[in-house]
């Protein structure tokens, strides 16, 4: 019992304890990978799927925390999902939980932003974990639950074996990619808006539920998006001091 209390103390240290800031230049890479995964088309096709984790998750999330039934969540190949509730067809509830889909990824970065600007890089990894546990148990799909378990096993594999530095790097990535990929499905909506190709998007429940026109919930969704990214990339840059010396020395 003791080895056992003394394990699971050590644990909770690493869990909670500050690791020391990432190289500025680290910061800076990852960054960059992170726009290009953004902005490069074939790759944003597979890293949307990450995107869409975050989305169906808030939906599921905002779902349980109103009081909703949650029945279930399917991911699909062409990186769309759908959750599943039950409870009243309108009211706050519901619309708390068609609100939270396109606002979850960006605000989902925000938090991993200052949990690395506090130096809590591994509880990140973990908190991320934790996240993705709690959702696999509703996945209701085989491409669902392969990726939700591949991104897990990847960050467990990261957290588990990688050095400190990799483990920055890839929760520095994770989080900044989530604050710029915010934006780019807001745009893709809004395209396929305007080909009335969406009608039953996110934006368009939200209209017929509040009365509010769609354009203003595809403005919302943006501005959160926006100023998420704004917000987190102040909490990430690398501090100035830290970046000049390295180009005197250079």
């Amino acid at each position: 019992m003791d080895v056992d209390a003394a394990g699971i103390g050590e644990l909770w240290h690493n869990l909670t304890s500050a690791q020391p800031d990432p190289p500025w230049w680290l910061v800076v890479l990852a960054g960059i990978v992170a726009l290009g995964a953004v902005v490069h088309g074939p790759t944003w096709r597979v890293a949307r799927n990450v995107v869409t984790i975050a989305h169906e998750g808030g939906h599921a999330l905002a779902a349980l925390l109103t009081g909703r039934r949650l029945d279930g969540i399917k991911l699909h190949s062409d990186t769309s999902g759908v959750t599943v509730s039950r409870g009243r067809p309108d009211g706050p509830g519901m619309v708390f939980t068609a609100l939270a889909g396109y606002l979850a990824p960006p605000l989902l970065g925000l938090a991993f932003a200052a949990l690395l600007s506090w130096g809590r890089i591994t509880l990140m990894l973990w908190a991320s974990l934790a996240l993705l546990a709690g959702m696999l148990v509703m996945i209701r799909n085989a491409y669902g639950v392969l990726s939700v378990a591949a991104t897990g096993l990847l960050i467990f594999l990261v957290s588990w074996l990688g050095t400190a530095q990799v483990q920055a790097a890839f929760a520095y990535l994770a989080a900044l990619f989530l604050l710029l990929a915010g934006t780019r499905p807001v745009v893709e909506l809004q395209r396929m808006r305007s080909r009335q190709m969406a009608p039953s998007s996110d934006a368009d429940q939200l209209a017929h539920l509040t009365g509010v026109p769609g354009l203003v919930w595809v403005g919302l969704f943006a501005f959160v998006s926006l100023a998420a990214l704004l917000a987190g990339g102040k909490l990430l840059a690398p501090d100035s001091a830290a970046v000049l010396p390295g180009f005197l020395n250079d």
